[in-house]
């Protein structure tokens, strides 16, 4: 019967009580000599209590496990000890509700599954809350193997928005630290100040720290810090989709600008840059004849100044940058796009871009060099973002990061029956 049930070493199942609603095995450890764990002395079986833990399904029945679990106390009159609760993390975890095999299951279900827990929950038959904090517990030893963390070459810094709180809708940001060349959300720290990623390097150690080549953000200054200041050995790229995307807002500012100053009011649908306002955002290699033929119609009608024209053709010029492959023309052309742009006779938007360009030439320029963008870190931000999505969102930022690291950190799943939970 112990084997079939339990299948433990040194484990007696007392009896089955089928007549519940939910089946109970009941167990104890076999009995053995316990020293008190402060002096030595052996120690006495005070009383027993009884444990109930919910175990896995059993031919398709619900099952649970009622643990008669002894309390010990010291014979020695001087020692402090007091009384203990014998332990055995075969069977279940210390405050954990779920037994040690229901436990990994679950972990395994909600982390590498993204399943819910109140659908893991259903199907254990228990609450809400035992299941998450089996989750919880079992999942931090997990995420916190080091061997999660060697060999990162390229490191990747954005952050997103984790919950809105109080009456005023507070935004609450993370920031995320990503292996860039391997796909892996490697962790989640606090807000999206400079302060905890710098912190977090620091904890890595200066070993680590050396072994980081190249590092890849948006154009954020804060993050910008984060590399000057822990990594400056370090070469940075700013992501060249930022950059575009960048580029493509200060041609919506233009247009919208030229629009109120022409027309007195925001576009509507049948005013001329109001209705290419999509296609303004549109690589010239997107656009077919017609599409650039209206485009030109349509400037010639609602941009007197030729203003926008002006900023979509110093826009375009961004993505013909990425074109280049040799790192010397690339370091000529940036040149002198942030000559020209500085022109006075330009729109204040293209001016600005261009100050944008000087600002963060090195940045931009080292592309050529390392050939990497943030497109993994955002892929990683959009998993984390499945696991908030699933869970309904998150108000507690361990919660958030033990589920988000689970699912998209790449821990090494073989080690859940291993580990120990702290």
């Amino acid at each position: 019967m112990n084997q079939y049930f339990v299948n433990l070493e040194g484990v007696a199942v007392l009896g089955i009580n089928d007549e519940a609603a939910i089946p109970e095995i009941h167990i104890e450890l076999e009995r053995q000599v316990v020293g008190c764990p402060t002096c030595g002395v052996v120690a006495r079986v005070q009383d027993r209590s009884a444990v109930r833990l919910v175990d896995l399904s059993m031919a398709g029945r619900k099952i649970a496990l009622v643990w008669n679990k002894r309390r010990f106390i010291c014979l020695e009159p001087a020692c402090q000890q007091g009384t203990w609760t014998e332990v055995d993390h075969r069977i279940a975890a210390p405050r954990l509700s779920l037994t040690d095999r229901a436990a990994r299951w679950a972990t395994y279900q909600v982390g590498n599954q993204g399943r819910d827990v109140k659908g893991v929950a259903k199907d254990l038959g228990c609450e809400w809350h035992t299941v998450n904090d089996a989750v919880l517990a079992y999942g931090e030893a997990l995420i916190d193997d080091p061997s999660r963390f060697r060999d990162v070459a390229s490191l990747g810094l954005d952050e997103h928005l984790m919950v809105r709180e109080g009456k005023r809708r507070h935004k609450n940001f993370v920031t995320a630290m990503v292996d860039v060349d391997k796909g892996q959300l490697l962790d989640i720290v606090p807000d999206r100040k400079g302060e905890e990623p710098k912190a977090w390097l620091r904890a890595m150690g200066p070993v680590w720290c050396t072994n980081v080549t190249a590092g890849t953000i948006d154009l954020s200054a804060t993050y910008k810090s984060v590399f000057d200041e822990v990594l400056p050995h370090a070469t940075l790229v700013a992501d060249p989709f930022h950059l575009v995307k960048l580029a493509n807002a200060k041609v919506d500012e233009c247009r919208r600008r030229v629009q109120n100053e022409t027309l007195g009011h925001r576009g509507r649908k049948s005013d001329p840059l109001y209705r290419i306002r999509r296609l303004l955002l549109l690589g010239k290699k997107r656009l077919d004849e017609l599409g650039r033929e209206k485009i030109m119609g349509y400037l010639a009608a609602g941009d007197p100044r030729g203003e926008l024209q002006m900023t979509w053709h110093a826009a375009q010029s961004i993505p013909e940058l990425y074109e280049v492959d040799d790192y010397e023309l690339a370091e000529e052309f940036i040149d002198e796009l942030i000559r020209d742009m500085a022109e006075p006779t330009y729109p204040l938007e293209v001016r600005s871009l261009g100050k944008t360009l000087k600002r963060w030439r090195t940045e931009i320029i080292a592309w050529h060099k390392r050939r990497i963008t943030n497109g993994p870190t955002e892929s990683m931000n959009n998993l984390a973002k499945r696991v908030k999505r699933v869970a309904f969102g998150f108000r507690s930022f361990r919660n958030y990061r033990i589920r988000a690291l689970l699912y998209a950190g790449k821990p090494n799943w073989d080690l859940l029956a291993t580990i120990t939970p702290r």
